[in-house]
């Protein structure tokens, strides 16, 4: 167990982030291909769960609809929205895409659609089966197939829980390098960070910081904790790119732009205002170690970055 359930460290948490960390040095290929194989299982359970559980799905259970009113709504997106967490990645990935410009948007928007389809749809029948005063915290879907007689079907759950937690890291992780990658290029962060391996062509230094740091944390930080610090920092970067479209487009208005965006100012703006709503219902000492590693990075961008950033120099020129 972690130190916060009474022991020395989460130890499987730590070995399965250090194992997909060396998978995701030896090339994304063959991470794209173990990432499928675990997503077509995943969603084989889920939609297991939907078509079974949906024969057992009391509609009075919905009643009320909105238990804690508006305010419950918004206190619990701004939780589970670390569960969305993982489509910005695409982006992260456009230099190995074909045909970027047509691809990134596709993959974007059609996995938020996904998403939320099996969400809204998972949604439903948990709390069809089960009251939501009465749903288990900890395993929610595997109790609710126990409770109307599926003890097998819960088990098949339970592995499904597992193999999607492993996707999400293997995208998230993926990700996180990737920035760094391109951080670490402009001149942000060390070039050290940027190597290539010589073997497998991946940024084998990123990604092995990026992972051994991730896996110190899976092992002793709760996770309660770590999702509520994802969130705010992933929502904040939301605001600052809806706020980067705007800007941009005012003063810099000749630059080439491959990528369009519909609806401008509408979409930005609306886009600002509901990340921003989000992160107003996380808790205060979510905020205070979100300004802590904001002014953490601030130091270091003007202590080190700002002075090897090839971006900065090109704009100050």
């Amino acid at each position: 167990n972690a130190p916060y359930e009474g022991g020395l460290i989460n130890l499987p948490a730590t070995l399965i982030v250090l194992a997909l960390t060396a998978l995701l040095v030896i090339g994304i290929k063959e991470s794209a291909r173990v990432t499928s194989v675990i997503v077509t299982f995943k969603l084989s359970v889920v939609l297991f769960f939907i078509v079974v559980g949906a024969f057992s799905v009391d509609p009075a259970n919905w009643s009320p609809f909105l238990p804690n009113g508006f305010a419950g709504v918004g206190a619990a997106a701004a939780i589970i929205f670390f569960a969305y967490i993982g489509f910005d990645a695409i982006s992260t990935t456009a230099e190995e895409a074909r045909n970027p410009q047509r691809d990134v948007p596709i993959g974007i928007l059609a996995s938020l659609a996904i998403c939320t389809l099996l969400y809204v749809a998972v949604s439903a029948v948990l709390t069809g089966i089960v009251p939501y005063s009465k749903i288990h915290v900890k395993a929610p879907v595997a109790e609710a197939l126990n409770a109307v007689g599926y003890r097998w079907g819960s088990a098949l759950v339970a592995t499904g829980a597992l193999a999607g937690i492993t996707s999400v890291l293997i995208v998230m992780l993926l990700g996180q390098i990737r920035v760094f990658y391109a951080m670490s290029r402009d001149g942000l962060l060390s070039p050290w960070l940027s190597a290539v391996h010589p073997r497998y062509g991946t940024p084998h230094h990123a990604t092995l910081v990026t992972g051994f740091t991730v896996a110190i944390l899976a092992g002793f930080v709760p996770i309660g904790v770590a999702a509520e610090l994802t969130n705010i920092g992933t929502l904040f970067a939301f605001t600052l790119v809806c706020l980067a479209v705007l800007v941009l487009r005012r003063i810099r208005p000749e630059l080439n732009r491959p990528f369009r965006a519909p609806l401008v100012p509408a979409v930005p703006i609306l886009g600002m205002l509901a990340c921003l709503g989000i992160m107003s219902f996380l808790p205060a000492i979510t905020w205070i170690g979100f300004v802590s590693w904001m002014l953490f990075g601030l130091v270091l961008y003007s202590v080190y970055g700002i002075r090897h950033s090839r971006q900065a120099s090109r704009h100050q020129a």
